[in-house]
């Protein structure tokens, strides 16, 4: 059988990440290797007894290395970083065997910096006869630029996992290799633990809030401001008892640190309640068990809506529009652009649109999931046909 081979990918801390490696795993139900930047990540969250994992080591090239001015001299006068990207990723491009397959998991890389690198390794892979795929991906529309389509057109197949993405491929020319399915990890199973002490069933509203977002905003300080009036409004309006609910603990984006200041400020009311880390399975367990959930992190809310948990996305790029667009008809209500917080109740307003339409929300994702959730394992044909 043909060997199937994950990479991009930065390390199970990021439980989105984790989430689709497990789900790839369930989808795709076939032997992987797995080329993660953190590895010991992976090991300590169980991910070794699914799939092989294997180091992506990123080494740094420094002067006075034949290497760096091997790669300076290239970028100079052909404007290509390709050498760089060998020397710096040697373990995972040294590697790559003619017909297997690579498929770049990172499924929202191509919406940051660093799309020159993600560009090197697909011409890298190519042009050492393999085939490459980029899975369950979102792609922020302002970045498609003719280099841009250029890379894209070399992979042999893109899965984009929202139609915002594949609507703007297509309106690009990018036509014969690109399917729409929804993000692998609508397929992530739970893992049942004991709900934490004070965690009311149905009756806690699960809150996640991370760094990241705050980059976004345009009023600095206004998203902790906002998050911080919602939780005060909760308790001083409902009964309801609130999960803040971290989903990446990396130690540069870390989503304890912006929620440990929240559970601070209102410990003392007893109705507060600070998550644990745990694995994506386990947080997505948690998640489903809450009235309603209000996140930041993509695969937080992917957790929320493939259990039927209505959810409010405190979004600041295309996936959460289009996921949202796709499950809802609109994300109109179901997304709040963390850009467009203006004043310290902007959340609360939001939040109550989705409480006074909780039932009515609930009902539909019960119709809607299952048949939804479905088309995932539909990706993993397209990927079985590329291998035959």
């Amino acid at each position: 059988m043909t060997q199937v081979n994950l990479y991009y990918h930065g390390g199970s801390k990021n439980h989105g990440c984790e989430a689709i490696i497990r789900s790839t795993n369930k989808i795709l139900n076939m032997p992987l290797n797995l080329y993660s930047t953190a590895p010991k990540e992976d090991i300590f969250y169980g991910i070794d007894k699914v799939m092989d994992v294997k180091e992506d080591k990123i080494f740094d090239i420094c002067k006075p290395a034949l290497k760096y001015y091997i790669s300076a001299l290239n970028i100079k006068l052909f404007n290509s970083t390709v050498k760089n990207t060998l020397y710096r990723r040697p373990i995972l491009l040294q590697n790559i065997k003619k017909n297997e397959i690579y498929m770049s998991v990172g499924g929202d890389n191509y919406c940051y910096a660093g799309v020159e690198q993600l560009s090197d390794i697909n011409y890298i892979i190519n042009k050492k006869g393999a085939k490459s795929v980029l899975w369950g991906c979102s792609i922020n529309p302002d970045v498609i630029n003719k280099d841009v389509i250029d890379d894209l057109k070399r992979y042999s197949m893109i899965i984009t996992r929202e139609s915002i993405t594949y609507q703007a491929l297509k309106d690009k020319g990018i036509i014969d290799n690109v399917y729409l399915y929804p993000d692998p990890a609508f397929q992530l199973d739970k893992q049942e633990i004991d709900l934490p002490e004070n965690f009311k069933e149905n009756e806690t509203i699960g809150i996640n809030l991370s760094p990241l977002i705050c980059d976004y905003e345009e009023n600095s300080g206004q998203t902790m401001k906002n998050y911080e009036a919602l939780i005060k409004h909760i308790i001083e309006t409902t009964n309801y008892q609130i999960a803040l609910v971290p989903h990446v603990v990396k130690e540069d984006s870390d989503d304890r640190k912006p929620l440990k200041i929240l559970y601070d400020k209102f410990k003392q009311t007893n109705r507060v309640i600070l998550i644990d880390d745990a694995n994506c399975m386990q947080l997505k367990y948690l998640i489903s068990k809450c009235k309603i959930f209000i996140g930041a992190r993509t695969h937080a809310t992917i957790a929320a809506y493939s259990t039927c948990v209505p959810t409010l996305v405190v979004g600041y790029s295309v996936k959460a529009k289009g996921i949202a667009k796709d499950i809802f008809g609109t994300y109109e209500n179901y997304v709040l652009p963390v850009q467009s917080l203006k004043k310290e109740d902007d959340l609360i307003k939001a939040y109550e649109w989705l409480s006074t339409n909780e039932k009515q929300i609930r009902s539909y994702l019960e119709g809607f999931m299952p048949e939804y959730c479905k088309k995932s394992l539909d990706a993993g044909k397209k990927v079985r046909e590329l291998i035959k």
